[in-house]
């Protein structure tokens, strides 16, 4: 019989909320039940072991890494940055700092994965530094709109895109038609990750790939143009530089970093990276690699053919791209931006997921969202709980409101979890480190994010103030959930009940062996 766990209010759950493990399923592996970053699963090879196995390997990091980040921030902030900095070449530097920016904190939680190898990613890493309130609002926050939010957008955008071949532009295109597209991609997504793991990668290396190839046809179409001569408008890029407002530029570098959001997810499913200690530091070196050089090279791509000035006229600069070059062969562009927006929604889902099963396993959660389904090897609980919040997201006019709120919040956070690595430097210099960098690095990124936090504060402190109001609404889930230990019985009976009718309905159980 599996492994007796408490319930987040410190009580047993009854015998029978545990079932015997399935004498049937799949026979796939499981997983290395120690928490050596060099783990892999052969030593459970053909066993039936109820865990989430290590089937992601550096290929499969890579493409969750590129796959999250190249969604529709490349299609979008162009114009953004550009604006901010009245300059091609002060654009193009925005493009690559942006990119070293990005670089930076992804290898600090590079090495923050590896010190402590559990899935969860920020949340873990408060969790294990700063107690379980900060962490519980981190978690609460990605619930109720980072995470889901961002996936809700994405959905918008990939039917917009999908949509707008038929109907002339995005702008002619019905709302409802437009809500229904995203909720049938929703479901796909939602359903292939609640059923297969190495299905669900599978996707994601594929979307990457068409992803890439997609802005690759781009970079190739500037590289012919840059050899015809076509530079006239990348020549004296820094000319008027001086005239650039100085106050507009950290909204350029703002613009710049959303489009290079998402490195920091991949800490999030370590427990089912094999050999996270090469793999991890790996993947987060060569995703950041490939997405700065793309993004960097799809800018010059673009002013090749379009001027400063047609750029800051441009809704969609990709699709005007498109509209000059390829003639009837435009629909490669909308088909593109579809397919990054498809790759963010499962990269996201992929990652978020785990976040909050991890939260259940250390009693944040209901206990039944840390269960595994018992021949799929997944965690389902916690991808469906996403499910219906997404589609309440979609449906309201206010998400992309409600994402601004929070736009701080996610530094903040991630200042805070980056705060983890010089802190437990220093309380507990003795942790295994497989990875390590430089203290200068997580200093310049804990500054970085400061950074962004005071000009968000300066430039919408309404919009922040409303942020702070929704991320504080957790606490009082917070007291109810896990601060308050001692339940009656008559309501832990009430939960074990609920638990046991989830466990039926989706055939979940507890998680067999540990995993980190």
């Amino acid at each position: 019989m599996a492994e007796t766990e408490k319930a987040p209010n410190g009580s047993t759950p009854t015998e029978e909320q545990i079932p015997m493990k399935p004498t049937g399923g799949d026979g796939d592996a499981g997983v290395e039940d120690k928490p050596a970053n060099g783990a892999t699963p052969a030593d459970d090879a053909g066993s039936e072991v109820i865990v989430l196995r290590r089937e992601i390997g550096l290929w499969g990091c890579v493409s969750i890494v590129v796959g999250i980040m190249i969604g529709s921030g490349i299609f979008i902030s162009p114009k953004g940055i550009l604006a901010n900095t009245g300059t091609v070449g002060m654009a193009l530097l925005v493009w690559v700092l942006c990119g070293v920016m990005s670089l930076l904190g992804a290898l600090c939680f590079a090495e923050l994965g590896t010190t402590f190898p559990k899935s969860g990613g920020e949340f873990a890493f408060i969790l294990e530094a700063f107690g379980p309130m900060l962490s519980f609002l981190r978690l609460w926050a990605n619930i109720i709109s980072i995470g889901t939010g961002t996936i809700a957008v994405l959905a918008i955008t990939f039917a917009q895109y999908c949509l707008a071949p038929f109907f002339g532009s995005c702008s002619n295109i019905p709302p409802s038609a437009i809500r229904l597209i995203a909720v049938a991609i929703l479901f796909v997504i939602f359903y292939l990750n609640s059923v297969s793991v190495s299905w669900t990668t599978r996707l994601q290396v594929i979307l990457t790939i068409a992803k890439c190839v997609g802005l690759i046809i781009i970079i190739l179409t500037g590289v012919v143009l840059l050899f015809k001569g076509e530079t006239q408008h990348l020549e004296n890029g820094f000319a008027g530089a001086e005239n650039t407002d100085p106050t507009t530029v950290p909204l350029a570098f703002y613009a710049g970093l959303f489009a290079y959001s998402g490195w920091q997810m991949l800490p999030q499913v370590t427990e089912e990276i094999q050999n996270p200690s090469r793999n991890l530091p790996l993947g987060v070196i060569i995703s950041m690699a490939i997405v700065t050089a793309i993004y960097v090279t799809v800018n010059v791509a673009y002013f090749t053919v379009i001027s400063p000035q047609e750029l800051l006229n441009s809704e969609a600069v990709a699709v005007t791209f498109a509209e000059r070059m390829y003639g009837p062969m435009m629909w490669i562009i909308p088909v593109a931006v579809a397919l990054s927006c498809a790759g963010s929604i499962n990269g996201s889902l992929l990652s978020d997921s785990r976040m909050t099963f991890v939260a259940a396993r250390e009693g944040h959660f209901p206990i039944l969202l840390s269960m595994i389904h018992v021949e799929k090897r997944t965690p389902m609980p916690a991808i469906l709980l996403m499910l219906p919040i997404c589609i309440v997201l979609l449906m309201s006019d206010n998400v992309y409101s409600l994402i601004n709120y929070l736009s701080f919040a996610k530094w903040l956070y991630l200042g805070l979890a980056v705060c983890v690595l010089p802190y437990m430097r220093w309380k507990r210099p003795d942790i295994e480190r497989p990875f390590t960098v430089p203290l200068v690095v997580p200093i310049l990124f804990i500054l970085l994010c400061l950074y962004v936090v005071i000009v968000s504060l300066y430039s919408a402190p309404v919009d922040c103030g409303i942020g702070c109001a929704i991320i504080f609404t957790g606490v009082p889930f917070y007291f109810f959930g896990i601060w308050w230990e001692n339940k009656p019985q008559w309501l832990q009976k009430k939960i074990n009940a609920v638990t046991l009718f989830g466990q039926k309905l989706m055939c979940v159980v507890h998680q067999e062996k540990k995993t980190y």
